[in-house]
């Protein structure tokens, strides 16, 4: 199988470049239900372009490629660690050339490997079939979606709902939870596949393994069927809305699979998946290695999604100059659409850990500064320089323990990132006259192209690529102020509202 390689490596590109034409629908029926003027428009607007600007650049929707996961059927007598190997080279190129970003992680020293590559990374699930063709489906889904997969052992008391049983109404009430507790952080619009049953492990996989099930289709399981469609409904009349901003499009997909369980347990497991679902299939001749077919690609697909301009400049926007002043800073309020000119550092987990016991290196300036909470994947270019290729927000609720001491210690003015944070960050907010700012989640490369310039990087060789902290140069980057100086937070409005409603439910 000379061109499999290959073959695995178009895949991957596609994968991480190009949505699947059921998703592109769902997209588009969900841009249709919002209003363009509101939060939420605004949000499926730049969702579109981005999803366009990712086709053209070939570059990833959203900077976070996740954990690579590869499903694979294949006949008898086929080498199954050559395919391997292969593998392993194709996920080691795309990360080179970036269309993955280098993900892999030693749980115990922190080092990132660079290329994708560690102890059971990526992750490959072999099963043979009596076809003599291959089958290879490939599912990229990025952590900050899935933090937001649950586990229910039932029975259980679900907040909001009361208590659940061993029977449908209690899948149900478990997966109206689902969707309330993943709130924007997940990056909704969102779709959930569901597992009922198999141990702690094997109902996971079983969630996963939903995904990969189209959209539009339906189960064959009456009962399933129906509860599937009833998901989608009343969770969306949660109002939860893309990002989290409120409005009329929460869930968009709902797949339930079931499997044999111990007497002893009863498991509901929850695989969430953001707006940018990307998963795509290949068919293999088994003697070349070589596509024969691609799923979720259909003849009638919406090629273009854009729907407006993403967050469009129409004069009202608060143009915000990094360094910024605590004046300026305190006159913004919840709701301000804010376009930041100037200087930008990026920081994530490592950096908030490193922060809190260590100084930063001398020569970096952060009083007035903002920081972008973003694991951009970024190129060297042949003179030293970098480029940014694609650079969304991460989920900021990893940083509540430490951000109000990160603000007060470096003297920010501004946090961007996505879904929200919590109680301590907004007094933090309050007390030092800071703002957090809400990018569009899995927005990589509407975002990219306001960074222009990279003029430095510290922590590089001791966090990684997605950890360290970069010092942007950028024009025209577009936020939303969520949580403002004054105590305000749209996340916790929108958190208590949707939690009202969750209670009618039950």
């Amino acid at each position: 199988m000379n061109n499999f390689r290959d073959s695995v490596l178009s895949l991957i590109t596609e994968t991480s470049a190009n949505l699947p034409s059921d998703v592109r629908r769902a997209i588009a029926r969900a841009i249709e239900r919002e209003d363009p003027s509101s939060q939420a428009g605004l949000a499926m607007s730049a969702i579109s372009v981005n999803i366009d600007m990712a086709v053209d650049n070939v570059s990833p929707i959203c900077q976070d490629t996740g954990m690579p996961t590869f499903f694979i059927h294949t006949p008898k007598g086929v080498d199954q660690l050559r395919m391997k190997q292969d593998i392993e080279d194709a996920v080691a190129e795309a990360t080179r050339t970036g269309k993955l970003r280098p993900n892999a992680v030693d749980s115990l020293t922190g080092r990132n490997s660079g290329n994708n590559l560690g102890c059971h990374v990526p992750v490959i699930h072999f099963e043979p079939w009596e076809r003599n063709e291959i089958e290879v489906k490939l599912i990229l889904k990025g952590g900050g979606c899935e933090n937001k997969n649950i586990q229910y052992s039932l029975p259980a008391e679900i907040p909001g709902l009361g208590n659940a049983g061993r029977d449908l109404d209690g899948v149900r009430k478990c997966l109206l939870h689902s969707v309330y507790q993943a709130q924007g952080q997940g990056c909704s619009p969102g779709f959930i596949g569901v597992g009922i049953g198999g141990d702690r492990t094997s109902g996971y996989e079983l969630a996963k393994k939903q995904l990969f099930r189209r959209i539009d289709d339906s189960n064959a399981d009456d009962g399933l069927k129906a509860l599937e469609e009833e998901i989608l409904e009343k969770a969306n009349s949660l109002e939860i809305g893309p990002m989290g901003f409120g409005g009329k499009t929460t869930l968009l997909g709902c797949k339930i699979g079931t499997s044999h369980r111990v007497p002893a347990s009863f498991f509901v497991s929850v695989a969430y998946n953001c707006w940018a679902y990307r998963r795509l299939g290949v068919l293999l001749d088994s003697s070349t290695g070589s596509i024969t077919r691609w799923y979720y690609r259909d003849a009638d697909e919406i090629t273009r999604m854009a729907r407006g301009e993403g967050i469009p400049l129409t004069g009202r926007e608060v143009v915000l100059q990094a360094p910024a002043s605590e004046e300026a800073v305190r006159s913004l309020k919840v709701g301000d659409i804010v376009i930041i000119n100037g200087a930008m550092h990026t920081g994530r987990d490592a950096f908030h850990h490193h922060v809190m016991h260590h100084d930063l290196p001398e020569g970096i300036d952060t009083e007035g500064g903002i920081l972008y909470h973003c694991g951009p994947v970024i190129l060297k270019n042949d003179d030293g320089s970098y480029r940014v290729t694609a650079a969304g927000p991460t989920t900021s609720i990893r940083e509540e323990p430490y951000q109000a001491d990160v603000i007060k210690k470096l003297g920010l003015r501004a946090i961007i990132g996505k879904g929200g944070m919590g109680p301590k960050t907004l007094q933090g907010l309050q007390d030092h006259g800071a703002v957090y700012l809400n990018a569009i989640g899995g927005a990589a490369q509407y975002y990219a192209k306001c960074i222009h310039t990279v003029t430095g990087v510290d922590f590089l060789e001791e966090m990684g690529v997605p950890e360290a902290m970069w010092h942007f140069e950028v024009d025209s980057f577009p936020a939303i102020v969520t949580m403002d100086a004054h105590g305000n937070s749209l996340h916790r409005k929108v958190d208590d509202g949707s939690f009202g409603v969750l209670g009618t439910l039950a």
